[in-house]
């Protein structure tokens, strides 16, 4: 019998069940159940919305979504929701989900970070940043009744999310700096990281090599 939180059933497939073990067995605790209430919120906020989207992709969206923080998917020379993207795609094609619906996934994840555009997109990825917007942010807090809320936080709880989640992020991106040029990891870099400097856009413009 397929599992359900808060009247969501979570897909049961074998790509989705092998998308859950993945995600398991790579990523801590934390992010794996951040991952799943991603799921639902976004499934939640979707319903409510009447949007149709597709649950499994949806699914491989937001579990893969935060995967370029953890040790074994994560690279220095590129931003982690590209690392997650890549790897979500991957899975995905070896599992006979190719063109549109794989590029879909990758762009919700690639995008998740990136305020308001993603939701001007394809459900599944305007969905999965509404799940990271809710579960990260609070955005959409009050768009989810009391007891739905309940029954996700029930299913996989938050013990100090806040700290712990930035933590997560500073650990996953502090190797890459650069990468956080233009978006809003910057932010957890100069909280967490002594020493970090952003790098300024109005100085790239003025020090490019143009000769004006």
């Amino acid at each position: 019998m397929s599992e359900s939180i808060a009247g969501v059933p979570v897909p049961d497939s074998a790509l989705a069940r092998e998308a859950t073990e993945l995600v398991r067995e790579a990523a801590s605790p934390l992010l794996f159940d951040h991952s799943r209430r991603v799921f639902v919120w976004g499934a939640l906020r979707g319903r409510a919305e009447g949007v149709q989207f597709d649950p499994e992709l949806l699914y491989v969206g937001a579990m893969f979504h935060d995967l370029g923080l953890t040790e074994l998917f994560r690279r220095t020379d590129q931003r982690f929701e590209i690392d997650g993207a890549d790897e979500a795609r991957r899975f995905l094609q070896a599992h006979g989900v190719s063109g549109e619906e794989a590029d879909r996934v990758w762009t919700a994840i690639a995008l998740h970070t990136t305020p308001e555009i993603p939701l001007h997109m394809a459900p599944e990825i305007a969905l999965v940043t509404r799940g990271v917007e809710l579960d990260v942010l609070g955005i959409g807090y009050h768009a989810v009744s009391d007891e739905q809320r309940a029954a996700v936080v029930e299913a996989h709880p938050r013990p100090d999310f806040k700290n712990r989640i930035l933590a997560a992020f500073t650990d996953g991106i502090k190797d890459r700096p650069d990468t956080t040029f233009g978006n809003i990891k910057a932010d957890v870099l100069a909280h967490y990281v002594p020493g970090f400097v952003r790098r300024d856009f109005v100085e790239f413009v003025l020090d490019s090599p143009w000769p004006e």
